[in-house]
Protein backbone atom coordinates (compact mmCIF):
# COMPACT_ATOMS: atom_id res chain seq x y z
CA UNK A 1 0.00 0.00 0.00
CA UNK A 2 1.33 3.70 -0.76
CA UNK A 3 -0.36 6.82 -0.57
CA UNK A 4 -0.58 8.82 -3.68
CA UNK A 5 -0.78 12.79 -4.08
CA UNK A 6 -4.37 12.61 -4.13
CA UNK A 7 -4.72 10.80 -1.08
CA UNK A 8 -3.18 13.50 0.77
CA UNK A 9 -4.97 16.27 -0.84
CA UNK A 10 -8.36 14.11 0.19
CA UNK A 11 -6.96 13.53 3.68
CA UNK A 12 -6.51 17.67 3.99
CA UNK A 13 -9.58 18.38 2.39
CA UNK A 14 -11.55 15.85 4.93
CA UNK A 15 -9.51 17.52 7.65
CA UNK A 16 -10.28 20.99 6.65
CA UNK A 17 -5.89 21.96 6.11
CA UNK A 18 -4.96 24.29 3.63
CA UNK A 19 -1.77 22.94 1.70
CA UNK A 20 0.79 24.35 0.68
CA UNK A 21 1.13 22.60 -3.15
CA UNK A 22 4.93 22.56 -2.76
CA UNK A 23 4.52 20.63 0.23
CA UNK A 24 2.62 17.75 -1.12
CA UNK A 25 5.25 15.82 -2.53
CA UNK A 26 7.08 15.93 1.04
CA UNK A 27 4.00 14.52 2.70
CA UNK A 28 3.35 11.72 0.25
CA UNK A 29 7.46 10.52 0.75
CA UNK A 30 7.22 10.89 4.71
CA UNK A 31 3.25 8.89 4.89
CA UNK A 32 4.75 6.06 2.47
CA UNK A 33 8.14 5.90 4.70
CA UNK A 34 6.03 5.81 7.52
CA UNK A 35 4.14 2.79 5.90
CA UNK A 36 7.32 1.18 5.07
CA UNK A 37 8.19 0.69 8.67
CA UNK A 38 4.84 -0.05 9.46
CA UNK A 39 5.55 -3.26 6.98
CA UNK A 40 8.64 -3.96 8.75
CA UNK A 41 7.11 -4.51 11.81
CA UNK A 42 4.70 -6.08 10.93
CA UNK A 43 7.28 -9.04 9.23
CA UNK A 44 8.92 -9.62 12.19
CA UNK A 45 7.92 -13.26 13.48
CA UNK A 46 5.94 -13.28 17.03
CA UNK A 47 3.93 -15.90 18.75
CA UNK A 48 0.96 -15.80 19.83
CA UNK A 49 1.35 -17.53 23.13
CA UNK A 50 4.19 -14.84 23.85
CA UNK A 51 2.44 -12.33 26.58
CA UNK A 52 3.27 -9.17 28.00
CA UNK A 53 4.40 -8.79 31.18
CA UNK A 54 4.66 -6.22 33.58
CA UNK A 55 1.15 -5.10 33.22
CA UNK A 56 -2.08 -6.65 34.10
CA UNK A 57 -5.88 -5.45 33.63
CA UNK A 58 -6.02 -3.14 37.02
CA UNK A 59 -2.60 -1.09 35.10
CA UNK A 60 0.77 -0.14 36.73
CA UNK A 61 0.63 0.43 40.35
CA UNK A 62 1.34 4.29 41.41
CA UNK A 63 3.71 5.58 44.33
CA UNK A 64 2.49 7.69 46.91
CA UNK A 65 2.74 11.24 46.31
CA UNK A 66 4.97 12.22 49.13
CA UNK A 67 7.31 14.68 50.18
CA UNK A 68 7.72 18.20 50.91
CA UNK A 69 5.65 20.71 49.13
CA UNK A 70 7.17 22.84 46.18
CA UNK A 71 8.02 26.59 47.17
CA UNK A 72 6.46 29.05 44.80
CA UNK A 73 8.75 32.07 44.05
CA UNK A 74 5.60 34.37 44.75
CA UNK A 75 2.91 33.82 46.77
CA UNK A 76 -0.32 32.63 44.97
CA UNK A 77 -2.08 35.50 45.62
CA UNK A 78 0.35 38.04 43.57
CA UNK A 79 -0.81 35.37 40.55
CA UNK A 80 -3.98 34.50 40.96
CA UNK A 81 -6.34 36.71 43.42
CA UNK A 82 -9.05 35.29 42.95
CA UNK A 83 -10.44 31.77 43.85
CA UNK A 84 -13.54 29.28 44.33
CA UNK A 85 -13.70 25.95 45.27
CA UNK A 86 -9.82 25.15 45.39
CA UNK A 87 -9.53 26.43 41.75
CA UNK A 88 -8.04 29.52 40.56
CA UNK A 89 -10.25 31.98 38.71
CA UNK A 90 -8.63 33.58 35.57
CA UNK A 91 -10.39 36.09 33.24
CA UNK A 92 -11.92 34.47 29.88
CA UNK A 93 -9.67 35.75 26.83
CA UNK A 94 -10.94 38.66 24.92
CA UNK A 95 -10.56 36.32 21.54
CA UNK A 96 -13.23 34.13 22.91
CA UNK A 97 -15.60 36.61 24.14
CA UNK A 98 -16.38 40.13 24.31
CA UNK A 99 -14.49 41.34 27.63
CA UNK A 100 -17.68 43.34 28.77
CA UNK A 101 -19.94 39.96 28.99
CA UNK A 102 -16.80 38.06 30.75
CA UNK A 103 -18.01 39.18 34.52
CA UNK A 104 -14.47 39.34 35.56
Amino acid sequence: MSVTVEDVRHIASLARLGLNPDRIPGLVAELNRILEHMDALQAVPSRPDQRVTGVSAGGMPLREDVGPPISLAHSRDEFAPIMRDGFFIVPRLATHEDSAESGL
